[in-house]
C-alpha cells in the first residue's frame, strides 16, 4: 500500500493533537509536517505542544520542528485544524500551491465549488474539485471539508432517513461537549453547574450545512436538499461527545419500524477508519449517553437511540457523536482516505 506524506496545519492545538494521535500507525499516510503559529515555529513537537488527550504523546512526532503555516511544507497533502479567520487565507494559499487541502475549518464549508463531505453520505460531491480547480487555477490542489461538529450527531440518521421517506422539516437541539471549544475553551466558572444556551455562530451552520451535505450534485453544481432545519445550540458540562436531540416530519408516511431499520441498515465503507457500523441503534431507553457511547466504532460510529413517534413532528430521536474525532480529525482523515480511493490524491 502506497504511503503518503501529510502535514498538519494548526498541528499544536486539540484538533491538530488529535489528528497526531490518530494517524500514528495509520497505513496509508505517515506525518512528516507540523506547522503552527510564530510561537511554536522552530521548536520540537514536544517543545511546542501541550499535550491535553488522554495517554502520552506518540513518540514518534516528539522531534518533528514546527514549520510556519505556509507552503510549501514537506509533504503530499495537509491536513487543517486552523481557526477559520486564519484557514481561510492559508488554506487558499496551500490548494494554489498544488496541496490537496483537507480541512476541519469553517473557511470554506459553504463555498458552493467546495466539497462539504461525509464519505457515506454525500461521496458524489467529490465531482465538485475539477470545478474548483478549474475556476480558481490550483492545478493539482484543492480543498474538501469536513462539517461542524454538530452536524456530525445528526446528518447521518438524518440521510438514512430522507433516502428512504424525504425529509420535509427538522427541529434539532444540541448539547456540546466543552471540547468543542477548543482549549482553553469554556471558562470552568461559566460551565460547572450550568448550561450555556448559547454558542456563537453555531445554530446557522447547523441550519444550512445538513441541506449541502444532503444535496444533490449535478451539472457541476450541488442543489441543496429542500428541508428546513431549525436548531439550538447549547454549551454542556461534558468533555467529549455531542448529543442532539432531533424531532423529524417525513414527506412519506413510515412504520417506527421502518425508520429504525433505513439507520441501521445505512452501510459504512470498506476504507482503514470506517466504523463496521456507521449507525448504531440503541434499544436501552436511557442511551445514548456520552460517557458510554461515544467511543463506540473507535469514536467513528454514531450512536442513535431514544427513537419514538412524536407528537407534532412524525418521529424523534437522540444522536450522538465523538465530536473531535467523528467531528473533525477522524472526519478529515476519513475524507483523505476516499480522495485516495478516489484517485483525487
Amino acid at each position: 500500500m502506497k504511503k503518503y506524506r501529510v502535514g498538519i496545519l494548526g498541528a499544536t492545538g486539540t484538533v491538530g493533537q488529535r489528528f497526531v494521535q490518530l494517524l500514528e500507525n495509520h497505513p496509508q499516510f505517515d506525518i512528516t509536517a507540523l506547522a503552527a503559529s510564530d510561537r511554536s515555529v522552530g521548536k520540537p513537537f514536544a517543545e511546542a505542544c501541550a499535550w491535553k488527550l488522554a495517554g502520552a504523546m506518540p513518540e514518534y512526532i516528539k522531534e518533528i520542528v514546527v514549520q510556519p503555516i505556509e507552503p510549501p511544507l514537506d509533504c503530499d497533502l495537509v491536513f487543517s485544524s486552523l481557526p477559520s479567520n486564519v484557514a481561510r487565507e492559508t488554506e487558499g494559499a496551500f490548494a494554489r500551491a498544488g496541496f490537496p487541502v483537507i480541512s476541519n475549518s469553517s473557511a470554506y464549508r459553504m463555498e458552493e465549488d467546495v466539497p462539504l463531505l461525509i464519505p457515506e453520505i454525500n461521496a458524489e460531491h467529490l465531482g465538485l474539485i475539477e470545478v474548483q480547480r478549474q475556476r480558481h487555477g490550483f492545478g493539482k490542489g484543492f480543498i474538501v471539508t469536513n462539517p461542524n461538529c454538530a452536524i456530525m450527531s445528526f446528518a447521518p440518521p438524518l440521510a438514512a432517513l430522507n433516502r428512504k421517506f424525504s425529509v420535509e422539516s427538522v427541529f434539532v437541539t444540541t448539547m456540546q461537549a466543552i471540547s468543542g471549544a477548543g482549549y482553553p475553551g469554556v471558562s470552568s466558572f461559566d460551565i460547572i453547574d450550568n448550561v450555556l444556551p448559547y454558542i456563537a455562530g453555531e445554530e446557522p451552520k447547523v441550519e444550512t450545512e445538513a441541506q449541502k451535505i444532503l444535496g444533490e450534485f449535478s451539472n457541476g453544481v450541488i442543489e441543496k436538499a429542500d428541508f428546513t432545519v431549525s436548531a439550538q445550540c447549547f454549551r454542556v458540562n461534558v468533555l467529549d461527545g455531542h448529543t442532539a436531540s432531533v424531532r423529524v416530519k417525513l414527506k412519506q408516511t413510515s412504520t417506527l419500524e421502518g425508520v429504525m431499520k433505513a439507520m441501521s441498515n445505512f452501510p459504512s465503507l470498506n476504507l482503514y477508519s470506517s466504523p463496521k457500523e456507521f449507525i448504531r441503534m440503541c434499544d436501552e431507553p436511557s442511551r445514548p449517553q456520552p460517557r458510554l457511547d461515544r467511543d463506540n466504532g473507535d469514536g467513528m460510529t454514531i450512536t442513535v437511540g431514544r427513537l419514538f413517534p412524536d407528537n407534532i413532528f412524525d418521529y424523534r430521536f437522540v444522536a450522538l457523536s465523538h465530536n473531535t474525532v467523528r467531528g473533525a480529525a477522524g472526519s478529515a482523515i476519513l475524507n483523505a482516505e476516499l480522495l485516495v480511493d478516489k484517485d483525487f490524491i
